[in-house]
Formats: C-alpha cells, sequence, structure tokens
C-alpha cells in the first residue's frame, strides 16, 4: 500500500476531560498538506496522535509507511554531538572501526547497506545551511534555528514516508526558510506541515482547514485556500439573508392567518347570537372552523420551525472565528526618559552591544540564527549578565520569551496570571483571559495541557496584567506561536502601545504593523539599520 494516513471516527480528550476530537474522519495521500486552524483547535495534538506519541481514546489513527515527526519545541541535549543528533552515531562509529582494521561482523551490520551515511550527512547540512557544522560538534554550540534544521536534516537522513513538521520555520532567519522552502518543495512523500508561515504554505499542494473538530481539505496553496473561502463564506452570508427573510415571511403569514380565522370566528359567533341560523348548523360550523383553525396553525409553525431551521444551518456555515483583545498597560513614558542603558556590553558568543533607549521608542533587534539576539535580549533581563560591560534599566521591564517557559505547568491559567498580579481580583483576572480567550472552564485548564498558541497567550496575558505596569517589554520571536488573527491583533495593540518596546523578530509584515521605528541589526556588533524593503531579509 502506498504510503498515506487514515484518521477514522477519531476521539481524543486530555486527562481533565477536555475534548479534542470527537469522530474525526480524512485520508490524506502523497503530497505536501498545510494543516492550518485557529490557536487550540488540535493542529499540534493531531500530529502527536499520526506520529504514535499520544493514543485514541477511539477510532484509529494509521500511517502506512515509517513516520518521521519534528515537534514544535525541539529539546536536544546540549551534550548530544551532531552525528547523534542525526541518529547515524552507530554508523559512525562502525565505519571509523572498520577504518581502524576492526572487521567485525557487528560493524558490518551496524553499517548495513549505507556506506556513504557519511557523505549524505554532510551533504545534507550543506543543502540546509548547516555545512559549517561538523558531525563531532555538539549541539550545545550552535543556535535555535540551527537545532531546528538539524532536527529536520535528521528526518531528511532518514526518509521516511511520511514526514510531520509542527511550524518547522518558527526561530529561523530568512536564509533558512528559503533552505527550508526549497527541501520541502522537493518532497516526494506524505508531508503535513503546521504553519502559519504563510510563505512556506505557499509550497504545499492541498490545506487542511481545522475547524471545530472538523477536516476539510482544499486544493491547492493557502492563497487558493484563502480565495475558496471567501467565495464560501459569501455565498453563506447571502443564504443567511435568504433564510432571515423567508423566516420574516412566515411569521408575516402566520399572522395574517391567524388575523384571517380570528375574523371568521367573530362573524360566525355573530351569525349565532342572531338567531338567523339554527343552532346545530352553528355548532357545526364552529366544530369546522376549530379544526381549520387548528390545522392552519400547525402547518404555519411547521413551515416557520423549517424556516428557522434553515436559518441555523445556514448560520452554522459562516465562520464566527474568536480573536484575541490585546490591552497593553496604559503605560505612558516621556519622550525624553532614559529607558535602557547598554554600556561596552560583550555577549557570551562574543558580539559588542551599546545602546540608549529613551521614551517610548520602538526597536526592532535584527540578526541571522546564532547572532545573540535571544542573549542580548536576556543580558537586558538579568537572566544571563554578560560577561563584560553594564546593564542598567531605569523602568519595570517585561520579557516574553522564545521558549515561553515563565508559566507553571502544574497550575491554571488562571493561577498562573494571580501569581504575576497578587494585588488583582477574581474578576479583574477572569476578564482579562476571556480577552486572550480564556473563558470560563479554559481558564481553570493546566498549562500543561496548551497548545503552542494558548501558551503564548496565557504567558502574554500574565505579563500585561503584572505588576508593576511594564513600560519596556521586550519581545524575543512572538508570533512564533500564533494563529494569523492574533498576530494581526497583537501588532494593532502594540502599534498603540505607549512604553518602549524591543522585538527580535524575522517576521517583517509584522514589525512593520507594529509600528517600529528604529532598526538595529545584531552581527558580532550592535548596530543601526534602515527599514527593510518588503522584499530584504531581515534575519
Amino acid at each position: 500500500m502506498s504510503a498515506s494516513i487514515a484518521v477514522s471516527d477519531l476521539g481524543f480528550r486530555w486527562p481533565d476531560g477536555a475534548v479534542v476530537f470527537d469522530g474525526l474522519s480524512f485520508t490524506l495521500g502523497p503530497g505536501r498538506t498545510g494543516l492550518i486552524g485557529a490557536n487550540g483547535s488540535g493542529k499540534s495534538t493531531l500530529l502527536r496522535l499520526i506520529a504514535g506519541e499520544l493514543k485514541p481514546a477511539r477510532g484509529s489513527v494509521e500511517a502506512f509507511g515509517s513516520v518521521g515527526y519534528l515537534p514544535q519545541e525541539l529539546t536536544l541535549r546540549s551534550t548530544l554531538r551532531i552525528g547523534e543528533a542525526l541518529g547515524i552515531a552507530t554508523q559512525l562509529r562502525a565505519l571509523a572501526a572498520i577504518e581502524r582494521g576492526d572487521a567485525s561482523p557487528e560493524n558490518f551490520a551496524d553499517v548495513g547497506d549505507d556506506w556513504d551515511v557519511t557523505e549524505r550527512a554532510e551533504a545534507t547540512l550543506a543543502r540546509l545551511g548547516l555545512g559549517h557544522l561538523g558531525l563531532d560538534r555538539t549541539v550545545g554550540e550552535i543556535s535555535g534555528g540551527e537545532a531546528v534544521l538539524l532536527g529536520l536534516a535528521a528526518q531528511f537522513l532518514r526518509r521516511p514516508d511520511v514526514l510531520l513538521l509542527d511550524e518547522p520555520t518558527n526561530n529561523l532567519d530568512v536564509a533558512a526558510r528559503g533552505r527550508l522552502y526549497q527541501a520541502v518543495t522537493s518532497w516526494r512523500g506524505v508531508m503535513v506541515i503546521v504553519s502559519h508561515d504563510r510563505v512556506l504554505l505557499e509550497h504545499v499542494d492541498q490545506i487542511a482547514d481545522l475547524r471545530e473538530g472538523e477536516i476539510r481539505l482544499y486544493g491547492g496553496t493557502l492563497a487558493d485556500h484563502d480565495e475558496a473561502v471567501a467565495v464560501e463564506q459569501d455565498a453563506a452570508r447571502r443564504a443567511v439573508r435568504t433564510a432571515e427573510g423567508d423566516l420574516r415571511k412566515q411569521q408575516r403569514e402566520l399572522i395574517e392567518a391567524r388575523t384571517k380565522l380570528d375574523r371568521r370566528r367573530r362573524y360566525g359567533e355573530k351569525l349565532g347570537e342572531s338567531g338567523s341560523l339554527p343552532r346545530i348548523l352553528v355548532g357545526a360550523r364552529k366544530r369546522a372552523a376549530q379544526v381549520s383553525a387548528g390545522k392552519h396553525r400547525i402547518m404555519h409553525e411547521e413551515k416557520i420551525e423549517q424556516a428557522q431551521q434553515r436559518l441555523t444551518d445556514a448560520e452554522g456555515a459562516v465562520w464566527d472565528d474568536d480573536e484575541i483583545r490585546v490591552d497593553l498597560p496604559g503605560t505612558v513614558v516621556p519622550a525624553g526618559r532614559t529607558v535602557l542603558t547598554l554600556s561596552n556590553v560583550v555577549l557570551r558568543n562574543g558580539a559588542r552591544a551599546s545602546l540608549d533607549v529613551r521614551g517610548p521608542e520602538r526597536i526592532a533587534l535584527l540578526g541571522a540564527n546564532g547572532a545573540g539576539k535571544t542573549t542580548l535580549l536576556q543580558a537586558i533581563t538579568g537572566e544571563l549578565p554578560p560577561p563584560e560591560g553594564t546593564v542598567q534599566a531605569a523602568v519595570p521591564l517585561r520579557y516574553l520569551p522564545q521558549r515561553l517557559d515563565l508559566l507553571d505547568d502544574a497550575a491554571t491559567v488562571a493561577a498562573n496570571v494571580a501569581a504575576f498580579a497578587p494585588g488583582a481580583s477574581v474578576n479583574t483576572i477572569r476578564a482579562q483571559l476571556a480577552r486572550f480567550l480564556f473563558r470560563g472552564e479554559r481558564a481553570d485548564q493546566q498549562v500543561r495541557t496548551l497548545s503552542g498558541g494558548e501558551r503564548f497567550r496565557a504567558t502574554l496575558a500574565a505579563l500585561l496584567l503584572a505588576e508593576p505596569p511594564p513600560q519596556l517589554l521586550l519581545l524575543d520571536e512572538p508570533t512564533n506561536n500564533l494563529d494569523l488573527a492574533s498576530s494581526r491583533q497583537l501588532a494593532q495593540a502594540l502599534s498603540g502601545y505607549r512604553g518602549a518596546l524591543i522585538v527580535a523578530s524575522h517576521d517583517l509584515p509584522f514589525l512593520q504593523a507594529a509600528g517600529i521605528g528604529r532598526w538595529l541589526r545584531l552581527d558580532g556588533q550592535l548596530t543601526e539599520a534602515g527599514a527593510p524593503a518588503s522584499d530584504e531579509p531581515v534575519g
């Protein structure tokens, strides 16, 4: 049987009872599929089910062929050597032993038919821009973006029949993304990609839209999907207007029918009172009128019920997506006030930085993977003090890290937010969480059950309610875990923030929408840079 994925009547819920899937069915064959959906819709959970990391409560999930899986949060031990991370350490050791003259059967068995594994590994690394990495180097020597590419290289070396990628462009600079796009385009097996990267999603063969526990497949790229959805939604809204008009018509006809029947009833009563008709005939007419009125009432009520159902069905086809509402603190930093000073700072990778931030400046921090952007932000927060130089933050600051590890996994979302704002009332905390789509029982979920996007929203909610209110916000790749709608909302909120802002990001549209006015590039030294053109790499 050719490589494919078959999901039938899938049911899955978390230990706390939260239902993720209830009867999901679909099949995917060879080709590249972009899996999209709102944060928390279950995209990453679905990949884990296909990969076998999670077990369904009911139904079946079958992947026909070998499966490779690159998770969103790739964890590699810092002491792991590149060859080990690629999964070829056994072959490399056997080859080295054979070259030394050890011709034992065990070594030949370990090598198998993979005599060119070293050359293939080096070629794969070079293809992904990691040609400078020797197979004996350790993971601790490479950046987070390089670690993602290393994980991808390991999958390409394995050559699985089914490859699952969860947000593979997170933490990648523009050059690395370009190499990833090329690698994705050349893939010939079954590939499922969870991503919010619009450029990456223009390299797929179809889009799988996960919404309310169901998947709809659209042929073509994300742009094709968006066009098809726009046509569908326009038709759905027209159907709602038609159904509303039909319902109003049926309601009017019921009123008119009741009015006519009331007139007939009153006319019959007058005839009976006048004595112009025999009593037995009056009674017969009355009974006939009552039967007729009952039939008319039932008929019109059935028509109204049918019209109401058509309206309900039509409204169900219209998407009403929730979006986060980001309310940043009402912070105002005077234009001349010193917010942050870096004096002759030397980062742990050797990069140098001096910087003065005054007033409500909005700064983008650019640089390739491994340049030290995250290290610089950690130096500002004091999390990773620099070996040389001084850092002076003159205002309260908050830092949203790339790894989103500020929250207690064992505590609920509401409890985590309360820990950041001990003076806030329960109502204030619940209202804040509602703006970030954690309403009712969702606010009582344990953080460990959240998706990447939900964890981002919970972390941001906690930071923005924190006491004292931050006058300097540091954001490290904030769009990594956000769906497109939430990313737009965050950019709009940041554009109105009147405190100081430093954002490390490779997402140029997001930076432009956030109203960035100062551009800095870290490349061995922190320097001023002009605003990039729309087609210029920001990595």
